[in-house]
């Protein structure tokens, strides 16, 4: 065990060395030889020298020790220092007269040798200082590839050796573990970091125990975060993380518990760092999943990674390449017998030159995580308003379009300068823009979201609730909520032949829809009977596909103007 303790110098500025020998003459000798480049503390039998080895063992660099002395002789004395955890490091140079004993000192852990009497002085202290030498370089190479906490490698030396382990059991078949704490930072705020590194240092003995039981090499990489690599079938992982959870079991009362991504049966053809990536990549589809506590990689969730960091690198060229494009579905007013196109909702698709088309239900949720939407957004914007003011350019054309607004977009500051400015250069008025933002935005940190909304109402725009019937509290937040319009979500029209209840849940949401003075949209129309009843309950706007599917600018503008004829 490393000592991150250990010192190199004594009080006085030089290394301290321990001189034990039974005979007077011989410590009298050394000190002699030793004095001007040491400092020194004697002993005159083994006893003795554990004693003075228990008091100065923080400093001492060197151990001069007889093998024959009364009470305890040399050998008992390595033996001691070698099963300590404290004093195993510190280095013994075995002095005796005995030629014969070198081999056995050597076994037991001498560091080297010197043969009595003592001749020439020089060689004494080379011996000496090249021990020291090789102790110290050795306690900070230690120092260096063992995290200081618990003792495991650290990130750096665990994949140094695990690709020296590679190199030389190539033969092998191997798996990359990874392994964490479940929300460790809460051990750390309701117990305190003491704790949490109690915690710390509780797994990392267990990770220590597996290493001698099996072929393995363990790391500690960061804060609660370990690797372990190790032999293919050596460890039911299963039980290892039952092990793992149950040696927590009455630890301070605290319930700890961990989580753990496996890459069984490595590519030795990938480098160390990719194949513990592919660990974490498997733990992380379990996160926060209270009911698993182990995750194996397969090579889909790698190429599902693949595939979100090529959507995500060629966001940029798509968008410059006007690969995104937009549909426009329409909406109708059925208030009178015969429908009438009242707007549309503004679309965006991706026609990729390689992938071909990609739905928005797959690159929308990347963009969202990643915190790119609102890039996306604003390019949407932007296509909508210039297609709206080309249609008044050049057809005399005004209907409103819907764009949608993200929970992100809101808290931009800029937001509302932006559209405005947008509006002014295509010549649009602010009546003609419906701003969608979705149910779910209204449920996190509503306070300052009505209050960004209101500040968007007052300035002229409609705000719609899409996908409303979504969320949990829907009903209750419409009272406080600032929104124009509704948007019933599709599932709502979609269940109406299935169940009688979805008819009454309807008829509920248009009365307060109304007594509220909001208009409602109905999304995802489909036949003759939905329309009809959606128009005897007093829907206002319908869109679906028993009207229009979605059309490109081309068609849409054919479409009003076929409208208008």
């Amino acid at each position: 065990m490393l000592q991150s303790h250990v010192k190199f110098h004594s009080i006085a500025g030089k290394r301290l060395v321990l001189i034990v020998d039974d005979e007077q003459i011989n410590r009298d000798i050394l000190q002699h030889i030793v004095e001007e480049d040491f400092d020194f503390v004697t002993a005159s039998d083994g006893e003795e020298a554990v004693e003075k080895i228990k008091e100065y063992g923080g400093l001492l660099s060197l151990v001069l020790l007889d093998l024959r002395m009364p009470k305890m002789d040399g050998f008992d004395v390595i033996q001691w220092m070698k099963s300590s955890d404290e004093y195993a490091e510190i280095p013994v140079i075995v002095l005796t007269s005995d030629e014969s004993a070198e081999v056995d000192s050597l076994k037991f852990g001498a560091s080297d040798f010197i043969v009595k009497p003592f001749s020439v002085p020089e060689v004494i202290l080379t011996r000496m200082q090249k021990t020291i030498e090789l102790y110290e370089d050795r306690s900070i190479i230690q120092s260096t590839e063992r995290e200081d906490l618990t003792g495991l490698f650290n990130k750096e030396y665990f994949y140094r050796y695990a690709e020296q382990y590679d190199t030389f059991h190539s033969d092998l078949i191997m798996d990359a573990v990874f392994i964490d704490i479940n929300h460790f930072h809460l051990i750390n705020e309701l117990y305190g970091r003491k704790a949490g590194d109690e915690v710390l240092i509780h797994l990392s003995d267990y990770l220590k125990d597996l290493r001698e039981k099996t072929r393995c090499i363990a790391g500690r990489v960061e804060a609660d975060k370990f690797f372990v690599y190790i032999e293919h079938g050596k460890v039911a992982y299963t039980t290892m993380v039952e092990e793992i959870n149950s040696h927590f079991d009455n630890f301070r009362d605290i319930h700890v518990r961990v989580r753990c991504g496996i890459y069984q049966n490595v590519e030795k053809d990938l480098d160390i760092e990719t194949r513990f990536d592919r660990a974490i990549q498997a733990a992380n589809t379990i996160k926060n999943n209270y009911s698993k506590s182990i995750a194996r990689y397969d090579n889909s969730t790698y190429q599902k990674k693949l595939y979100e960091e090529r959507i995500i690198n060629e966001m940029d060229d798509a968008m410059a390449s006007h690969q995104f494009y937009l549909n426009f579905q329409p909406k109708y007013n059925v208030h009178d017998e015969v429908p009438v196109l009242a707007s549309a909702e503004v679309l965006v698709r991706w026609d990729h030159p390689e992938l071909g088309r990609i739905s928005p239900g797959q690159f929308i949720p990347i963009f969202e995580h990643n915190g790119l939407i609102q890039k996306l957004d604003i390019y949407i914007w932007e296509r909508a308003l210039e297609c709206a003011g080309r249609w008044k350019k050049e057809h005399g054309i005004e209907i409103p379009l819907s764009v949608n607004v993200s929970r992100m977009d809101l808290y931009n500051s800029s937001l509302l300068d932006f559209i405005i400015e947008k509006l002014i250069d295509y010549d649009i008025s602010k009546s003609n823009l419906y701003l969608e933002i979705t149910e779910s935005a209204y449920m996190d940190d509503s306070d300052q979201l009505i209050e960004i909304i209101n500040n968007l109402r007052a300035e002229g725009f409609k705000i719609e609730m899409d996908d409303f019937g979504t969320g949990y509290s829907s009903l209750n937040m419409l009272a406080d909520v600032p929104v124009d319009v509704l948007k019933m979500d599709m599932r709502f029209v979609q269940n109406l032949k299935s169940s009688a209840k979805q008819e009454t849940m309807i008829r509920l949401i248009m009365d307060i829809a109304k007594y509220l003075g909001m208009n409602v949209v109905a999304e995802g129309v489909e036949d003759k009977a939905q329309v009809d009843f959606l128009r005897s309950v007093g829907c206002d706007v319908i869109q679906g596909y028993y009207f229009s599917k979605p059309l490109p600018e081309e068609e849409f503008v054919q479409l009003i103007l076929d409208e208008r004829a």
